[in-house]
């Protein structure tokens, strides 16, 4: 791939995603696969301002190691040094940058029991630092090739020209464009154009059906608004936290879900796939989960803790994307959830409360945005997709039709 190119797509991550302010430090974690890349991320962090840039570096295959050598005790602590670290975060909110490139079956075989205990035990300790910085700072999703992750969408090519095709896709969904900058502001703009639509019509609730069974509906919160795109931090600062993104979201009231969804694509989940599945909601809660591939493992996310079986999102996105129409299927949240209508399991977004930088965050979960250790997004969208919002003048609006925008 051109080095121009990967330049461009970098000051895209560092100044249009989390939009990085002179004085400001920048975390970035990613795995080994493109150190090239993420510094060039960090030397256009630098050249944004940014007065320190730290670079945490991932490998699956140590993290199995983890997992198979340490015992459970030793994983669900939180050393002195991290707590101090997320004290830090506390102290500086700094910019976080996350770049994707691991293999979606990449911790295939490691105990899940063990992983579940661990990540629940040091989430207790996390939750009280996370709780303060919530909306505060501004962060970034994105993604780079992985030679594992290329090889799985690109089996026929060489390990090479596998993760150049990867790199194309990835800039392509990302709008990497002779000018990606104007590029965004236009997509931000149809965003929130939709948005404000949406946010007119008073929607009380959504009902989806599709030809696959799904039959669904979930209720709204009355303060709550769809979002979409951008957004501004608590300190007034605008970011892109997702490269790409093509949905319209909102945080639906817990306890207010009722029917059953099938899944339309895989959900990469602790590096590892979950196939085929169907989840069923009584009284805004999954009690019932069937999977093809990775069943337990699926229960084992909904049993996170006591609100990672309630939803935290439905995000709205027309099957006629452009990483849909791209015909390729990711095995990467960050890009199938873009892909299709999703809904997440897990926390919800207090931002997608009216006015909620004047308001506690526990002020808008006790509106209704649910709460948990975990956000996982699973994709529901289809072809023949239907969704209709009811307003609460009890008036019908048709949102989605044939898997698409209906206005």
């Amino acid at each position: 791939m051109k080095k121009t190119v990967l330049r461009s797509y970098a000051r895209l991550i560092a100044t249009t995603g989390v939009n990085v302010q002179k004085g400001q430090e920048v975390f970035i974690t990613a795995e080994l696969d493109q150190p090239d890349f993420v510094t060039m991320v960090a030397e256009e962090c630098y050249r944004a301002g940014a007065k320190r840039v730290v670079v945490d570096w991932t490998h699956q295959p140590l993290d199995k190691l983890n997992y198979r050598w340490r015992s459970a005790k030793n994983l669900s602590t939180l050393e002195n040094w991290e707590e101090a670290r997320w004290q830090h975060y506390t102290e500086e909110i700094p910019c976080r940058i996350y770049l994707l490139s691991e293999d979606p079956d990449g911790l295939k075989g490691v105990n899940q029991e063990k992983m579940a205990k661990a990540d629940q035990a040091r989430y207790r300790v996390i939750k009280p630092y996370r709780d303060r910085i919530e909306n505060k700072y501004q962060w970034c999703i994105a993604a780079v090739p992985g030679e594992k992750w290329a090889k799985k969408l690109f089996p026929k090519l060489s390990r090479h020209q596998a993760v150049e095709a990867l790199w194309q896709a990835i800039l392509d969904a990302s709008r990497v464009t002779d000018d990606p900058v104007q590029a965004w502001k236009e997509h931000n703009d149809d965003l929130a154009k939709r948005c404000a639509y949406l946010n007119s019509l008073n929607l009380t609730e959504l009902e989806y059906h599709s030809s696959n069974g799904t039959d669904f509906r979930v209720g709204m919160i009355p303060e709550a608004e769809f979002k979409g795109g951008g957004e501004n931090s608590l300190q007034g600062i605008f970011f892109n936290p997702n490269i790409p993104t093509e949905e319209v979201f909102i945080s639906p009231m817990r306890g207010k879900a009722e029917g059953i969804v099938y899944s339309t694509k895989p959900l990469s989940y602790q590096g590892q796939l979950i196939e085929n599945f169907s989840i069923r909601f009584e009284n805004g809660k999954a009690v019932e989960v069937h999977a093809e591939k990775n069943e337990a493992l699926l229960q084992k996310l909904v049993d996170m803790d006591e609100g990672s079986a309630y939803l935290g999102e439905c995000a709205l996105v027309p099957y006629n994307s452009p990483i849909q129409e791209s015909g390729l299927l990711f095995l990467n949240t960050l890009f199938d959830e873009n892909a299709a209508c999703h809904l997440a399991l897990g926390m919800g977004f207090a931002d997608t409360i009216k006015d909620f930088e004047h308001k506690t965050l526990d002020e808008c979960r006790a509106l209704g945005v649910n709460d948990s250790m975990i956000h996982e997004d699973f994709m529901i969208g289809s072809a023949d997709l239907s969704i209709d919002g009811h307003s609460a003048d009890g008036k019908t609006y048709p949102i989605f039709r044939n898997g698409t925008w209906a206005f």
